[in-house]
Parts: C-alpha cells; structure tokens; sequence
C-alpha cells in the first residue's frame, strides 16, 4: 500500500533512478535570497515545501499571532507600575477612561479618547490641591496608557520615562516643572490631550502600546502635543514609534523625544509643523529663546 506524502510535501518522482550514493530530496526549497533575512524580523524568504509553506513557517506564524493576540488582551498592571515609579520618586495619578471594559474599549474607540467622569473629578481634585502651592504651572504631562499592549508599557515606559527626566534635568537654563505621572487604563492616545488640558500643562507626552505586529507584540509609541485639548488631530502630534529592544531602544528614544520637546517650547508648535531634524545639527541654540518656565520637580 503506497503511503501518501506529509502534507506540505511533494512526492518524490518514482521514476528517477536511485543509486548507492543518492540522497532523499529535500522537503524544504530555501528561497534564493534568504541572506537578506538578517536585516529585518519581517517573514521573507521562508522558502518552499511543494506548493506549500514550510511546516516551521507556519507554526512561527501561529505563535505570533497568538502572541499579538495576548498583547491586545493582556491587563494593564497599573499598580505595579504606579509603584516602580513612586519607587523612583516619580508620584502618580490612576486614571480610567470612559470605557469601561476592554470588550467596550475594542469596540468603541471614542471611549478610550476620553477620560471617565471619576477621573475627570480626580484630575479637578488634584489641581485644586495643587494651585494652593506657590509654583508655577506644570509645563509638561506625561500619560502612560494601556493602548493595544500593556506588554509594551509594562517593558518599556518606566526606563523611558527615567531616561527622559535624566535628560530634562540637564535643561538648568529653561527648566521643566513635570506633573505627575498619569497612568490611564483602557486608553487611545487622544486621551493624553484631556489628560494635558485637565492639568493645565503646556506639552503633553503619551506613551502607548501600539497595535501589535507579528513580530513585535511589545512595540511602544510616543505621542507629544503641545497646548493639548480635547479635539487635537493626529496632525497636531508628533509621534516616535517602534520603541522596543529589537526596535528604536530607550535611550535613542529619549534622545528624539527631549529634542522635540525642546524644540515644541520654542516654536510652541507640535505635529507637521514640527520636523525632526537632529541629524542636522544641536538644539543649544534653542535654550536662549526659551522662557523661564519653572522648575525641574515632580510635585505631588
């Protein structure tokens, strides 16, 4: 009885002649130009079995995508965020958007651009503390939000955010007063924009999780507005992407995000009309125009 070929596999020709020293065919053709698969995590060149996609192919693919589903779907760990950041002197403020649940939040993105009525009445009970304290307003927010990964943020967002305070803090000419550090469950970015609003601060940054890939389910995304409110476009922020170890690392990351922070105070403009051109030379220049805006404290 003649047994049929794996699945994914072509049978071999009955009708070439074997001798001593011939070798079974190979079950997998590689693609000619797999070489270039060292450049990139995309799926190229993953060669042939028949007609057909190798059986290893495939069951990478199955795994990524059952990873990028465990992304969307993984809790936010707001606590255990909170907590490294206080650890680190950084005070916190949970908040939740109108979404009530992920199920909500997948199916209404309008939900997760806007902040809770609890929230809202937290943020207002905040500043109503915080204008009793004779200092300035705060010049920036920062927002970590949940996004389509909580894995992203869970990795990523704490040594973003310490590398960035490293770097603001060097800014002794035109100092930063930070607002404590919001932690938004069930978020899309535009809600970083209310979030600013509430607090009174002139930029706002917000880091995401973004839609998982099939290659980079921990992928981080940092949103930077400047004069943020409820109704900014996508237009009106700057964004730096991939944020992650096998993507753009943290200290890169940081780099951008401080230059563009420091050119938005200058020109108080963010979005297209904010161009990143570091590579074309420093932004010390830039200190000498910039105001006098308070200084470098998380205050509480």
């Amino acid at each position: 009885m003649n047994t049929p070929p794996p699945p994914g596999t072509s049978a071999p020709d009955a009708s070439a002649p074997m001798t001593a020293d011939s070798k079974p065919p190979a079950l997998v053709t590689p693609a000619p130009w797999s070489t270039l698969k060292r450049f990139t995590d995309a799926r190229i060149a993953l060669g042939r079995a028949g007609h057909s996609l190798p059986t290893a192919a495939h069951l990478d693919f199955q795994l990524a995508h059952a990873q990028a589903r465990d992304a969307v779907h993984r809790p936010f760990d707001a606590a255990g965020l909170a907590l490294e950041l206080e650890r680190a002197g950084l005070p916190t403020l949970r908040l939740h958007s109108a979404a009530a649940d992920r199920n909500t939040y997948l199916q209404r993105p309008d939900l997760g651009r806007r902040l809770s009525a609890p929230s809202l009445q937290a943020l207002a009970h905040h500043m109503g503390r915080a204008q009793a304290q004779p200092q300035a307003p705060y010049v920036l927010a920062v927002v970590v939000a949940d996004g389509l990964s909580a894995l992203a943020v869970h990795q990523n967002a704490a040594p973003l955010i310490a590398a960035l305070r490293q770097r603001l803090q060097s800014d002794t000419q035109a100092p930063w007063l930070l607002a404590p550090v919001a932690l938004v469950e069930q978020a899309r970015v535009a809600v970083g924009d209310e979030v600013g609003q509430a607090l009174g601060a002139r930029a706002v940054v917000v880091l995401i999780g973004e839609r998982p890939g099939l290659s980079s389910p921990d992928s981080m995304g940092i949103y930077l507005s400047w004069a943020p409110r409820v109704g900014l476009t996508d237009a009106q922020r700057n964004c730096i992407s991939n944020v992650r170890p096998a993507g753009l690392g943290v200290e890169l990351a940081a780099d951008k995000l401080h230059y563009l922070l420091r050119r938005a105070r200058s020109l108080c403009l963010t979005g297209v009309a904010l161009k990143d051109d570091s590579a074309l030379g420093g932004t010390d220049e830039l200190l000498g125009s910039a105001p006098q805006l308070g200084v470098d404290v998380w205050r509480g």
